[in-house]
């Protein structure tokens, strides 16, 4: 079953593929076709939360996406899981039945680049896996370097071996990759696409901006992490005021306390859950508003931005 926005999916297959990754199958639930989604796209499945408490909404993007056959996810056990990788490790099991939205894409590839140029970081691989099989099925220049932990150059290895060519390339720990004669050395018009932790996607940033490449051409993925100092968040509109815990995020503390507010990526990056503020000094981690935007104060994006002030008042 599914309407415009969401999707009622049922798990063909789900298998563990390596010490902390596991791939899961989805396919509709009334076996009807799913919409089709391009590479770099991610769905939000509405997982159970713990102890009864109201479901975890969490995004991940789609290692293969095919209409008949289902969507293929590889998702990671988080050592500090609010639930949603847990439970997908532990508890998830073939014809269990998630809702999830349809797909967005906010990291898509773009069409009128001369080359592409693909740097991830662990688990960051998985929006690169569907990017290599539509750059060779198209034929278009591209380049994959996967960052890699000692051990778990193997398992990369293997996930990249049906994608394998000398145009994909494995390094052990970023030390192993100089980013920035990387970088310098691609022709004009090429794009570069980032995926990974934090700081891998930061490095990328700040040496193709250090280069003078257009920030039109550098591209980052992520869904966003909560850590940073609790605060308490007030609810203008309704005068509630709610705590937000050091490991949680202003939306997941918002959804926790039974408000409904509108979201999409979950990362930052696509302005549909932006509030306005009315007391407070937010501390911005999006990749949606403009500098001077932040610089106003008068908006942050709950999904992924804290506060720097004990408190922070929304106008909602």
């Amino acid at each position: 079953m599914m309407d415009n926005h969401t999707l009622t999916l049922v798990v063909a297959d789900a298998a563990l593929i390596a010490p902390g990754l596991r791939r899961v199958h989805l396919r509709a639930a009334d076996g009807a076709r799913l919409p089709p989604a391009a590479p770099g796209a991610h769905i939000t499945l509405s997982l159970p939360g713990a102890d009864g408490a109201r479901p975890l909404r969490n995004s991940y993007t789609l290692v293969s996406a095919d209409p008949e056959h289902g969507y293929e996810l590889i998702v990671r056990r988080a050592d500090r899981s609010r639930g949603g990788s847990r439970h997908i490790h532990e508890a998830l099991a073939p014809g269990d039945v998630i809702d999830a939205t349809v797909p967005h894409n906010l990291f898509a590839l773009h069409s009128q680049a001369k080359k592409h140029l693909l740097i991830g970081g662990g688990i960051g691989i998985t929006p690169l896996l569907a990017f290599v099989a539509r750059l060779r099925e198209t034929g278009a220049p591209f380049e994959l370097h996967q960052i890699a932990s000692a051990d778990e150059i193997g398992v990369f290895a293997a996930l990249l071996a049906p994608r394998a060519g000398e145009q994909v390339h494995i390094h052990g720990g970023r030390t192993s990759l100089d980013l920035p004669a990387l970088l310098a050395a691609q022709p004009l018009g090429t794009h570069v696409y980032t995926c990974g932790p934090a700081g891998l996607m930061d490095h990328v940033e700040a040496a193709a901006a250090g280069l003078g490449w257009p920030s039109s051409h550098v591209h980052r993925e992520d869904f966003g992490a909560a850590g940073g100092e609790p605060f308490v968040l007030r609810l203008a509109a309704s005068d509630i005021e709610i705590a937000v815990a050091g490991d949680q995020t202003m939306l997941e503390a918002i959804e926790a306390a039974g408000i409904d507010t509108p979201s999409l990526c979950r990362g930052g990056a696509c302005g549909v859950c932006i509030l306005p503020v009315r007391q407070g000094e937010p501390e911005h981690r999006d990749h949606f508003l403009s500098e001077a935007e932040r610089a106003q104060g008068c908006h942050v994006m709950p999904c992924v931005s804290r506060s720097r002030s004990a408190l922070l008042v929304l106008d909602i």
